[in-house]
């Protein structure tokens, strides 16, 4: 069985911008390191992409934070993960979850049974909707989450996000 890592959204504006918390500055080495573990192939990376319009669509209507607009330097992946996942495995998403990725693993599956662990930003947003949505594309493979990799937007909200994806059949290790 192949084993697949896709990082979420280790971007600036999470880790120590826009939108950034200790929690999040906190995870940066043990994802590098958890990025490490695992043959550069078997990396898989989400960005947060939005454009200029970001505070007239539906997401910035309910965050009205900008952030991760495409080619500013809170878009950039933090300096540490940079050039540690191969160019060709970095999908842009436009809002929480990607479908993109979903239908990737689809795809990976197809080809080689596979198991996905996720880690990333933030835990309680993007973290848990792409849990489910690969979980949703290929149910009856094996999908987990290390938690000790992952910060939410308030450690409350990361615990709760974890409580979902456990109902959700996701295992949920590194507590």
């Amino acid at each position: 069985m192949r084993k697949i890592l896709v990082v979420i959204d280790m971007q600036k504006d999470f880790i120590d911008g826009a939108l950034g918390t200790k929690e999040a500055e906190a995870i940066v080495d043990a994802v590098v390191e958890k990025i490490k573990s695992y043959p550069a192939e078997d990396v898989y990376a989400t960005m947060d992409t939005h454009g200029e319009d970001y505070l007239r669509t539906e997401e910035g209507q309910n965050l009205p934070v900008v952030h991760c607009v495409k080619d500013t330097d809170g878009w950039k992946m933090d300096q540490r993960i940079e050039g540690l996942i191969l160019e060709n495995h970095i999908i842009e998403k436009p809002t929480f979850g990607s479908v993109a990725l979903g239908e990737l693993m689809y795809l990976e599956n197809d080809r080689e049974e596979i198991e996905v662990e996720l880690v990333g930003l933030c835990t309680d947003i993007c973290v848990v909707s792409n849990a489910l949505l690969v979980k949703a594309f290929v149910p009856h493979a094996h999908v987990k989450v290390d938690a000790s990799c992952c910060a939410g937007v308030t450690p409350k909200k990361h615990n709760a996000a974890l409580e979902t994806m456990r109902s959700c059949h996701i295992e949920v290790c590194g507590v």
